[in-house]
């Protein structure tokens, strides 16, 4: 399929997991992609991988100064996004007790800020009939210890898929989210675990996964895809859970 001729996306995050994911398919669909991440390295490798008709840009979305400057560096390759998949960020936890001002601050700043502004700042280059997708998390369904910061960080983002649908309606402008599971992604890699306690955590949570596997970074994509494509052109203020059932079976 072609859905995405003559068509450009924004991702965010695009380097790795869900966001390299997404632009893969957008690709492949015959679109062209731009991709952030916060550093020249995973951005320059990346880009190898997606080809030319991928670009990159070194940005921090969780770095006010560069949320700022995106749209100038944006229209360096194009005039017009049709799809903007809010999707960068990671994961820190922590006790009630243990967290700091900090932490709190680096990921609401990353988590909550960062997408509003990238959406604010894109909101020039998106034209009639463009889509918007957020990423949230199956934690806003499941209270999980140590996830307090994370869940109400991603809460905020779900509350701006409604609150952002109502404003851009009259723009014809789409607003959606997909709201992942337990993904294969680097989400632990900024937390401090070891590699052997990143996989012993992984290995605690699978067996309450319904499917008993962890998803693929390109199940996601598949849902973004479809969010932003006709095929969806009456879904609108939507939440997709791409979750294997975790946040309704039990």
């Amino acid at each position: 399929m072609q859905r995405f001729k003559n068509k450009t996306a924004l991702i965010t995050g695009g380097t790795n997991g869900m966001g390299f994911a997404t632009a893969q398919r957008f690709v492949e669909e015959g679109g062209s992609v731009i991709i952030t991440g916060r550093s020249e390295n995973t951005v320059t490798n990346a880009l190898e991988k997606l080809g030319n008709q991928a670009f990159g840009i070194v940005s921090d979305t969780g770095n006010i100064n560069d949320l700022m400057n995106l749209q100038a560096e944006v229209k360096k390759y194009t005039d017009q996004i049709d799809l903007l998949f809010a999707n960068a960020g990671y994961g820190r936890f922590a006790p009630i007790t243990d967290v700091d001002v900090k932490g709190f601050d680096e990921l609401f700043n990353m988590l909550v800020k960062g997408p509003f502004f990238t959406v604010q700042q894109m909101l020039p280059l998106m034209k009639s009939g463009s889509s918007v997708v957020f990423n949230t998390s199956v934690v806003t369904d499941i209270a999980k210890p140590d996830f307090s910061i994370y869940t109400a960080a991603k809460s905020a983002v779900q509350s701006f898929i409604k609150t952002f649908a109502v404003e851009l309606t009259g723009r014809n402008i789409r607003v959606n989210g997909v709201s992942p599971g337990h993904i294969k992604t680097n989400i632990f890699h900024n937390t401090g675990l070891t590699e052997e306690q990143i996989e012993s955590t992984i290995q605690d949570f699978i067996p309450t996964i319904p499917f008993k596997r962890q998803g693929d970074p390109m199940e996601i994509a598949n849902v973004v895809l479809f969010l932003a494509s006709e095929e969806a052109s009456y879904i609108h203020g939507a939440e997709i859970r791409v979750d294997a059932g975790l946040s309704v079976i039990r």
